[in-house]
């Protein structure tokens, strides 16, 4: 004698459950990463030395830095930067929050730095400990 697959309990709950998983929308279980914003000070900070550079004002530069900083910063480096970038800066940027990582007790946080010229892309890292930054880096 044959049953019927739904009158044994475990087929129709095997069944049931494929039914569930067919229906359900797979973006319902999906977890939907929220966008990454970068704390306000340190967004405030990287932008202001972004402004900096485009106008090669070596001690609104230096400000925010710790004495390191500070001290190994010299106006030939940001002159030199800012020759390379000033005037893609004038033509508009974007910035664009990446991450942030921890790394020998400074966090460092990551922008995508993109220009209104449509040619290459910037990546800025800003390390900071304690409210100070103690590097600036653009790649």
């Amino acid at each position: 004698m044959c049953l019927p697959l739904l009158l044994l309990p475990a087929n129709r709950l095997i069944i049931s459950a494929m039914l569930f998983l067919a229906i359900a929308s797979p973006t319902a279980f999906a977890q939907v990463p929220q966008p990454a914003e970068a704390p306000q000070p340190a967004e405030k900070t990287m932008k202001s030395m972004i402004s900096a550079i485009r106008a090669n004002f070596l001690p609104d530069f230096v400000a925010p830095g710790d004495e390191a900083f500070q001290a190994g910063m010299t106006r030939e480096m940001l002159s030199s930067i800012n020759q390379s970038l000033a005037s893609r800066l004038t033509q508009g940027y974007t910035t664009t929050f990446l991450t942030r990582l921890n790394q020998q007790g400074f966090e460092v946080y990551v922008w995508k730095l993109e220009f209104k010229d449509g040619n290459d892309d910037v990546l800025v890292f800003m390390a900071l400990k304690d409210g100070k930054v103690g590097g600036f880096w653009l790649r």
